[in-house]
């Protein structure tokens, strides 16, 4: 078979109200269908109908997708072409990798190497390198960085080489970010023009599973495999299943005592009992205009914790005041709010406007329930209000080990070992918070739970608190943004007094590049005794070993409560009870004594966030940091392979030998390949990339 033309170009036609952009027009092709079709799927219809050709994509995709009210049970695959591409430095590198093999293959071929080049959009943030080496003090930042170019220099050189060798991708700097709070706050345009003038809805797949932070912003975007995005890249579609949608209606407003996490959290947990595997979510109702587009980006983030392919927020008006603050230009946001308009994609929340139908039972949410709460010790949906975290941590603590319990023997369950650290003395039990770490793109990039922690630090700071010395405090931001606004609220000096100190710009603790403890012998008490010793962090995953492989009880919690629990030093706390310890006059001091008001944080998000910073900062980073510029790159259509190299080798040189034996009556395989890979010892990190499946017989 062969590509036709579309057959939907009799609805190819002027996008009304902006003259000499050119769209393929949902409502003209006069199906009622449309008009019930939840918002992601109209986003799937869209892309199907423009990019149909009777060959990739058929007529009978589209039907598909219009039927979707009947076919979405039916496990219907159908294709799907994103308008653009999203990686990160860690599962990014072997598809660059495999992009450079391609110059060569063609080459030895006899054809031009300039001919492969990714097809559509490609982003690469550098975010996963960095690592807390180093955490707590002024020059803790400068440390991390120098050391994560030491220790990734080839990488480094390889992926800056990509960036100039290859169209249509982009490299962002480390020391820029996260990836999907870069991609939130600049990459992420709501609606693509391409070459022609044509205008479609923004849509991304990326190799990491929070890409569906981008839902938040009406970005229809999910997570998916290395060889899935290459295909993407190189302008194949995917394969997928017709994706039921459910319905999540939210009322009410959030309380003032409650934060986005604490949302995020309780979506996370309900989400789960529900069952949402492989299903789009879609978020509705009045209780949606209440949420700023930060805290729909914080519910959309989780996606993957709950379990859903992507929980989408339709955009609608603060969408559009969201990219107004970001510092996206005035004619990029008068097309996204025109075209999306003309197409039905655009969410107006009156009385007249009808929902779409979605599957099944809908879930509805008051807003106004959310209570402060954290998510543990184990898991992401294992929600605890911040009343029950003491109860519940005592409970589980010598209960066979399970999700929520950690088999401690009875004897040792009130163990305690004293110990001196830094001039202090203290006493080692349980449920001491080894790790409290403002971390993570779920949270960083939601200028109101950050101010509050700021904020935190401050009243903590200004009533003589202090954090214990065992504590390993860090503040990671996914944007420059979060450090400008810091600056100007003049928070910083409060945050660095309480050990809350800059470490780096990356996804560091939430990944679990943690680094180590404060001090050595932490670790030897937590070995020698087998404590139950805890992290807090604003990330979205906890698993057991993957925060810091001695932290067996790991807790997610908002900003605010990170700076909390960084002050008792334990989980085994009531906030409500207790004090966190005694001002300068001797007076107890309790958490509701220096937590910020709503309209503290709300009025100095106004006066200190504005859209220049956005459109500063972004300048800054496409011209790269100081050490990323340093790099020196040579300039060529293939790249140079370094037969010494154990970071990136190009295996196909040489033959490989392979030994095998078969003996089929036991069905036993022995395979011999003679190929060294190392891995650096020190981070446990491999550092061997390349396209083995990509091999030739010998």
């Amino acid at each position: 078979m062969e590509a036709k033309a579309n057959p939907f170009n009799k609805i190819f036609q002027e996008v009304p109200g902006l003259q000499g952009y050119k769209m393929y027009s949902l409502k003209s092709l006069n199906d009622a269908r449309v008009s019930e079709l939840p918002y992601s799927i109209r986003i799937l219809l869209e892309c199907a109908l423009r990019n149909c050709d009777e060959f990739n994509i058929k007529s009978s995709d589209v039907e598909k997708i219009l039927d979707w009210k009947n076919n979405s049970t039916k496990d219907i695959e159908i294709p799907f072409k994103p308008a653009r591409v999203i990686l990160q430095d860690f599962t990014g590198v072997p598809l660059v990798v495999d992009l450079a093999a391609m110059r060569d293959s063609i080459k030895n071929l006899g054809g031009n190497p300039q001919q492969i080049n990714p097809a559509c959009q490609v982003d690469l943030v550098i975010d996963h390198s960095i690592q807390v080496e180093y955490a707590k003090t002024l020059d803790s930042l400068q440390k991390n960085e120098e050391l994560e170019f030491q220790n990734n220099r080839e990488r480094f050189e390889f992926l800056k080489w990509g960036q100039n060798a290859f169209e249509n991708f982009r490299i962002v700097p480390p020391g820029s970010g996260i990836v999907h709070q870069v991609n939130l706050e600049y990459l992420a345009k709501c609606v693509f023009q391409n070459k022609d003038n044509v205008l479609y809805p923004d849509t991304v797949v990326g190799t990491d599973s929070h890409t569906t932070m981008i839902n938040g912003l009406g970005v229809l975007g999910w997570g998916v495999g290395g060889i899935e995005a290459e295909s993407n890249m190189l302008g194949e579609c995917s394969a997928m299943v017709l994706p039921e949608v459910v319905g999540f209606k939210l009322t009410g407003q959030l309380p003032k005592t409650a934060t986005a996490t604490d949302l995020v959290l309780t979506c996370t947990n309900t989400l789960r009992k529900r069952g949402v595997v492989g299903k789009f979510v879609e978020f509705f109702g009045p209780g949606v205009r209440s949420l700023s587009l930060a805290d729909r980006a914080t519910v959309a983030n989780m996606a993957p914790e709950y379990g859903a392919t992507t929980g989408f927020f339709p955009v609608d008006e603060k969408t559009i005041e969201y990219l107004r603050q970001t510092g996206r230009s005035d004619e990029q946001i008068k097309i996204v709010e025109t075209y999306l308009r003309a197409q039905g994609l655009f969410r107006i929340y009156d009385t007249n406007e009808k929902d779409p139908v979605y599957s099944g039972q809908l879930l509805e949410l008051d807003l106004s329930t959310i209570v402060p709460a954290l998510a543990g010790p184990k898991r992401p949906q294992d929600l605890i209000f911040l009343s029950n975290v003491k109860k519940e941590f005592n409970e589980g603590l010598c209960k066979p080990v399970t999700f929520k319990s950690f088999g401690v023997p009875a004897d040792k369950a009130t163990l305690e070992i004293p110990f001196e650290l830094g001039g202090e003395k203290h006493v080692f039990k349980h449920g001491q918070v080894l790790i409290a770490a403002i971390t993570s793109c779920t949270n960083t990039s939601n200028p109101g739970v950050m101010l509050a922690a700021g904020l935190m630090c401050k009243n903590a700071f200004l009533k003589g608190l202090k954090i214990p010395s065992y504590v390993k405090t860090s503040l990671s931001p996914g944007s420059q943004v979060v450090t400008r606004y810091y600056e100007k609220a003049g928070l910083v000096e409060y945050m660095n007094q309480m050990g809350f100190a800059h470490a780096g710009y990356g996804c560091m603790t939430c990944i679990g590049n943690s680094g180590d403890f404060v001090d050595p012998l932490l670790n030897q008490i937590v070995k020698d005794n087998d404590f139950v010793a805890a992290a807090v962090l604003s990330g979205n995953r906890n698993f057991e070993g993957r925060v810091h492989p001695l932290t067996r009880a790991n807790y997610l919690a908002s900003p605010p409560l990170v700076v909390a629990y960084a002050l008792v030093g334990t989980v085994n706390f009531d906030f409500e009870k207790e004090p966190l310890g005694k001002d300068k006059n001797g007076n107890d001091v309790f958490l509701r004594d220096i937590w910020p008001s709503r309209d503290e944080i709300d009025k100095l998000q106004i006066e200190v966030i504005t859209p220049d910073m956005f459109t500063d900062n972004y300048a800054r980073i496409a011209k790269g940091t100081d050490r990323w510029n340093a790099l020196e790159v040579k300039q060529s259509i293939q790249y140079g392979w370094d037969d010494k190299s154990t970071c990136i080798f190009f295996f196909l040189k040489y033959q490989i030998f392979l030994y095998y034996y078969i003996r089929y009556s036991q069905s036993s395989f022995l395979l011999k390949l003679h190929i060294k890979i190392k891995a650096n010892q020190k981070y446990q990190k491999c550092l061997c990339f390349g396209s083995f499946w990509r091999f030739n017989n010998y």
